[in-house]
C-alpha cells in the first residue's frame, strides 16, 4: 500500500521510479559520446599536421628551426657565465632590476631564439614563397608567446600559483597555435559533475581559477598602491595607516571576490544561508578569534599603541613591530618576536613607555660614605650622568638624598632619555660607570656593609 502510494506521488510529480537513475545514466552517456566525438577530431587535426611535416618545404623548415634552437642553446652557454659576473658587479642596483636581470639569466636561450628566428621569417618572406616560411613563422609565434608567458607570470609572487599559471598558460597557447581550442574546450567541458541547479566542469573550474587568479593579481595591486600611498601620508597616524590598509585590503579582496564569482556564473544566493552558519560558528567556537579581531580593531582606533611604540606587559619588553589582525608582534633586546593576542593589551595592563612622546625618565640608586661631602657628591653624579651620550642635557639630572642608611649616605640620581627602543639596562650600566670614575677621581669613596667578629674567651680561663 505504501509503495503504491510513492508510486502515484512520484506520477503525480511527473516522474517515474528509476528517472532519476536514468538521468544520470543518459547524461554520463551523452558526456561519453562528447568526449569519443572531441578525441577523434583531435586525432583527425593531428594527423593532418603530422602529415604536413613530411612535405619537403616543412621537413626544410623544422631543420632550420631545429638549427636556431642548437644555436640558441650553445650561445646562452657561451654567454651565462659572462653574464652572471656582470651581474655580480651590480649590486648596489634595485632588487626589482636585479630580479629582471635574473629572469633574462634563465630565460636567455629562449630570449636568443626568439630574437634571431623573427628576423630569419622576414628575410625568408622577402626572398621567397609565404608557404616556405609558414611553418618558421608559426613557431616564431609560439615561442614569443611562450616567452611573453614566462616574463609575464614573474609578477606572481607565490611560486604554486606562479607555476599553475605558467604551464597552463603555455598549454592553452600551444592548443590555439594547432588551432584546437574549441575542442579542447568542449573535452573539459564534457567531464562535469551536476550538483544541483550547478553544472561544474573542469573548464568551468579552469575559467574560474583564471578569472580568481586575475582578480586577486588586480586586488593585490591596487590595494599594495593604496597602503603606499596611506604610509606617505604623514597627516595620518601610524595606527590608523594600519586601519585604513587592513580595511582597503579586506575591501578589495572581498569585491573580487564577488565580482569573480559572478563572472563565472555562480549562484550566490547560498551564501545567505553560508553566512548564518558562519555566524553560529563564530558566536560558539570562535569566541578567542573574535575577541582578538575586535581588540585589535579598537586598539588601531584609540591608538593607545602603535608600531614602534615601546610597551611593557608582564615580563615582556620591547617595542611593536606590527599590529596584526589577531596579534600584535612585539619584539625585544634579544631579538626575541612575541606575538602577544589582542585580547590582552585590551585587558591587561601595558605600560607604553612613548604613547604620548619618546622622553623616558629613569631612577637609579646609589650610596656614600657619610665622609664625603654630599654636595660634592651631588654635583660629581650630575655631571657623570651628563656626561653620558644618551642622556638628555636639556632635561638636566637631578640628584637628591634619600636616606641615611646604617653606612652610608642613600641618593637617588634622576635623568632622561628620549629614545627608549635603545635599550634601559645598557643606558643603567653606562651611569653607573660614569658615576664610578668621577668618584675615583673625586676621591668619592663607595661603602659596603662590614662586620666584626670577636672571639669571647671561655669564662673557665
Amino acid at each position: 500500500m505504501a509503495g503504491e502510494t510513492d508510486l502515484k506521488a512520484e506520477r503525480a510529480a511527473g516522474t517515474e521510479p528509476g528517472d532519476a537513475a536514468d538521468t544520470v545514466a543518459e547524461s554520463a552517456e551523452a558526456a561519453a559520446s562528447v568526449a569519443q566525438e572531441v578525441v577523434l577530431s583531435l586525432a583527425d587535426k593531428v594527423q593532418v599536421f603530422v602529415d604536413g611535416l613530411f612535405r619537403p618545404w616543412n621537413v626544410y623548415q623544422i631543420g632550420i628551426a631545429l638549427g636556431l634552437f642548437i644555436f640558441a642553446h650553445l650561445v646562452a652557454k657561451l654567454l651565462t657565465p659572462r653574464y652572471r659576473e656582470w651581474m655580480r658587479t651590480r649590486d648596489n642596483w634595485p632588487k626589482w632590476r636585479l630580479r629582471f636581470l635574473l629572469l633574462i639569466e634563465r630565460r636567455l636561450r629562449l630570449i636568443l631564439f626568439v630574437s634571431m628566428i623573427f628576423p630569419l621569417v622576414w628575410i625568408m618572406r622577402e626572398i621567397t614563397w609565404p608557404s616556405r616560411s609558414y611553418l618558421l613563422g608559426w613557431v616564431a609565434n609560439l615561442a614569443l608567446a611562450w616567452l611573453v608567458i614566462a616574463v609575464v607570470t614573474r609578477l606572481i609572487n607565490n611560486n604554486l600559483l606562479r607555476t599553475l599559471v605558467r604551464y597552463v598558460g603555455w598549454a592553452w597557447i600551444t592548443l590555439a597555435a594547432f588551432g584546437v581550442t574549441e575542442e579542447a574546450r568542449r573535452l573539459l567541458d564534457s567531464a562535469a559533475i551536476d550538483l544541483g541547479t550547478t553544472r561544474i566542469s573542469l573548464w568551468f573550474l579552469l575559467q574560474a581559477a583564471f578569472t580568481l587568479g586575475v582578480l586577486f593579481f588586480i586586488a593585490r595591486f591596487v590595494s599594495k598602491s593604496t597602503a603606499s600611498g596611506v604610509r606617505k601620508n604623514e597627516d595620518i597616524s601610524p595606527s590608523m595607516q594600519v586601519l585604513v590598509v587592513k580595511f582597503a585590503q579586506v575591501g578589495f579582496y572581498g569585491l573580487a571576490t564577488y565580482i569573480g564569482l559572478k563572472t563565472i556564473g555562480f549562484d550566490l544566493t547560498g551564501l545567505a544561508v553560508l553566512s548564518g552558519a558562519i555566524g553560529v560558528g563564530l558566536g560558539f567556537g570562535l569566541q578567542k578569534v573574535v575577541s582578538n579581531l575586535v581588540s585589535g580593531v579598537i586598539i588601531l582606533l584609540d591608538k593607545s599603541i602603535k608600531p614602534g611604540d615601546v610597551i611593557s606587559l608582564g615580563e615582556t619588553f620591547g617595542w611593536i613591530n606590527t599590529l596584526g589582525a589577531r596579534y600584535t608582534s612585539v619584539v625585544t633586546r634579544d631579538g626575541r618576536e612575541y606575538l602577544i593576542p589582542n585580547e590582552d593589551l585590551i585587558t591587561g595592563q601595558v605600560v607604553n613607555w612613548s604613547h604620548s612622546d619618546d622622553f623616558v625618565r629613569l631612577d637609579i640608586f646609589f650610596g656614600t660614605a657619610y665622609g664625603d661631602d654630599p654636595h660634592k657628591v651631588r654635583a660629581l653624579a650630575i655631571e657623570a650622568a651628563k656626561s653620558v651620550e644618551r642622556v638628555l642635557v636639556h632635561r638636566s639630572p637631578v640628584c637628591h638624598i634619600v636616606g641615611f642608611g646604617d653606612s652610608s649616605v642613600d641618593y637617588i640620581l634622576r635623568f632622561w632619555i628620549s629614545d627608549p627602543t635603545g635599550g634601559l639596562t645598557n643606558i643603567r650600566g653606562n651611569v653607573y660607570l660614569a658615576l664610578w670614575d668621577a668618584f675615583q677621581e673625586g676621591g668619592i669613596s663607595i661603602p659596603f656593609p662590614q662586620r666584626e667578629v670577636r672571639m669571647l674567651e671561655d669564662e673557665a680561663n
